[in-house]
């Protein structure tokens, strides 16, 4: 008999989400956080202006309720080893990981004590949350950059290790604003991953279980590759085009459900 997982959600927003009006994508993360209860670690490593980005999400989550907001900062891999950092971390309902660049959360953070504390409360049903660089580190293999393009190529995908929040997926942010389709279909043709999730902004998934839900003002891409009957990648060099045959595509606006087991969308 499978026992159930006791993971706390997943908040994955693309970026660009509303801070000043409604709020709807932070206020369901700080709902699953514990609401007016909630204790929210806000993480800047992604930005280099943690001061300015930590402020702001401590005055919007103050605003909507929550009862504690700490920002952990860490701008070196020292400061994800802090007595101080370590304490928030244990003590938070809710962890947020702000944007910037992706690939500063995996240097500073990966594989440190904050990180074997972030995903143990996870494990004990803490809400972990992103946005845009936030959302990018969420898979065990992330896009870390490449161009905005309607046509695949080798070369416009960059890919690297991720945090492993939600392994076997690839996931893409500011999808539709920036066009990413080309990227995303580039970055799961070379992955073992056969599920790609692109994120529009101010739009979130909310992961729980097998399952997630849409939160927000866009929509979220779902490409699903295990159908495809023919990829040309072997071979390639770098600048060339990437054939791809009979791959999935679904359009999922907010309140739509898809099972990430099953790969079926929930009508």
């Amino acid at each position: 008999m499978e026992t159930e997982s006791t993971h706390g959600p997943l908040v994955i927003i693309g970026g660009a989400e509303d801070r000043d009006g409604d709020c709807l994508v932070l206020r369901e993360f700080l709902r699953l956080a514990g609401g007016r209860k909630a204790h929210i670690a806000v993480m800047t490593a992604a930005t280099s202006m943690p001061e300015e980005v930590g402020g702001d999400y401590i005055r919007i989550f103050e605003r909507l309720g929550a009862e504690l907001v700490e920002v952990v900062r860490t701008e070196s891999r020292k400061d994800a080893e802090r007595e101080d950092a370590l304490r928030i971390i244990d003590q938070a309902s809710g962890i947020f990981f702000t944007g910037g660049d992706q690939s500063r959360i995996v240097d500073f953070i990966k594989g440190t004590l904050l990180d074997a504390a972030i995903h143990r409360r996870h494990q004990e049903g803490a809400v972990i949350g992103g946005t845009s660089a936030g959302a990018a580190m969420m898979p065990d293999e992330m896009i870390v950059g490449g161009a905005s393009v309607s046509n695949p190529s080798v070369d416009a995908v960059q890919m690297g290790p991720g945090m492993g929040f939600l392994p076997g997926i690839v996931i893409d942010q500011h999808f539709a604003q920036r066009g990413r389709l080309g990227r995303l279909l580039a970055a799961l043709v070379q992955q073992p991953a056969v599920l790609g999730l692109g994120i529009d902004e101010d739009t979130a998934i909310v992961v729980k279980g097998d399952e997630f839900i849409v939160v927000g003002q866009g929509a979220i891409t779902v490409v699903d590759e295990t159908s495809a009957t023919h990829n040309n990648l072997q071979g390639l060099l770098m600048d060339e085009a990437i054939a791809l045959c009979n791959v999935k595509l679904h359009i999922l606006p907010s309140g739509y459900r898809f099972n990430l087991k099953t790969h079926q969308p929930i009508l």
